[in-house]
């Protein structure tokens, strides 16, 4: 199968896997511990059904929405990756360029390997910076005063990351730092020469542009990436991180990783201009809510305040589901990674326009000709009866 014949994200996904070795593909699929968050994220859209309303003119249907001031035409965008170049080489830059094409935001990650600098430019209305925050605050504050120069509208605060993870398929595939070439993985690139192609048009390990300017005056790829494995996470952010956070950043702020309702009040009081719902695609704790489950809570606890539901989303009817719980925007990160390693940048404007033609194809089958209407009224629990 050719990229151009998926008919949908898992069909995308094969075709990453087929073009990735074990250890690059498990990077981008793997959970943390037993996995169960990975399923618990999926699981949570199971226990909704929609309930189709007849007698509806739906020839028109129209799935954009506005968020923190901008318009986009879909109300999927896509999550920060890291990276990204290590699975399809330019990653980073060809999702800003699709982020523009189907006018949708790009949270650029943290541990991107192209400069903030650069991909601004590229999407000046639809790229956000995902600030990962480190024990220094000169570091910090730098890193914001950079992608404010870059004239980034949106800062991407992400705060579920206190300590590393415990990703045991990257642990079992020899995937941790530093980095060092195993007869396994020198064996899985050999049998994936299209990706081995790329790994070595890149010069190897690619670099973390982002953060090169706080290693020595000319580390490798591999000393900066150590630098930014020995410096991240850091366990010392607090609430007076975000309040930094807030006094140097002028333009919107978006706080990633909440989960609790009592922290999306207090996000919300100190200057958080939205909040995105995650548990990092279920690769921190493992045995965390998945975000659509706490959606509810946090809606009621922030009712006038944007969320953004991001972790699980695999289908367009995740998307409505999600807009009916109360969310106003949705990303989703795998599947846009999937499409970069399978096909390029034709993989990712794929990606998008399925899971936007299957937002529209919902819109339809529910009766629902725009987004602004959709509630609860949509929606059944399974467990529940009308």
């Amino acid at each position: 199968m050719k990229i151009h014949q998926a008919i949908n994200l898992e069909d995308i996904r094969q075709l990453a896997k087929n073009r990735l070795p074990k250890v690059a593909f498990d990077f981008i699929d793997g959970g943390v511990d037993d996995e169960r968050g990975l399923a618990r994220n999926r699981q949570a859209f199971d226990q909704f059904h929609l309930i189709p309303r007849y007698l509806v003119d739906v020839s028109k249907r129209h799935q954009n929405v506005q968020l923190l001031g901008q318009n986009y035409s879909s109300p999927v965008g896509i999550s920060p990756m890291g990276l990204a170049s290590l699975f399809r080489l330019g990653a980073d830059s060809m999702m800003a360029h699709a982020a523009v094409q189907h006018n949708v935001p790009y949270v650029m990650s943290g541990s991107s390997n192209h400069a903030i600098e650069t991909v601004a430019k590229l999407a000046p209305n639809h790229v956000w910076f995902q600030l990962y925050c480190v024990s220094d605050q000169t570091i910090n504050e730098h890193l914001v005063g950079r992608a404010l120069k870059a004239q980034v509208k949106n800062l991407v605060l992400t705060v579920d990351v206190p300590v590393n993870s415990n990703r045991e398929r990257n642990r079992r595939n020899g995937f941790t730092r530093p980095f060092k070439f195993t007869p396994s993985i020198v064996l899985q690139g050999l049998t994936h020469p299209s990706w081995m192609l790329d790994f070595i048009r890149s010069g190897g390990v690619p670099m973390m542009q982002n953060w090169q300017p706080y290693a020595k005056p000319g580390a490798s790829a591999d000393e900066v990436s150590d630098l930014f494995g020995k410096i991240t996470p850091s366990p010392v952010s607090n609430w007076a991180t975000l309040e930094n956070i807030r006094k140097w950043w002028p333009n919107k702020l978006l706080v990633k990783g909440i989960l609790h309702p009592d922290d999306a009040k207090q996000a919300v009081s100190m200057g958080a201009d939205a909040i995105i719902i995650s548990n990092h695609g279920a690769r921190q704790l493992d045995v965390a809510p998945s975000p659509l489950q706490m959606l509810p809570a946090i809606r009621a606890a922030i009712p006038h305040t944007p969320i953004v539901l991001d972790s699980g989303i695999r289908r367009g009817s995740d998307v409505i589901i999600a807009l009916c719980l109360g969310a106003n925007f949705c990303m989703f990160g795998r599947p846009i990674m999937f499409g970069a390693a399978a096909g390029g940048a034709v993989g990712i404007d794929t990606t998008l326009r399925i899971i936007q033609a299957e937002v529209d194809r919902i819109m339809g089958q529910i009766g629902c000709p725009n987004l602004s209407q959709l509630g609860p009224h949509y929606l059944m629990n399974q467990s529940s009866t009308l």
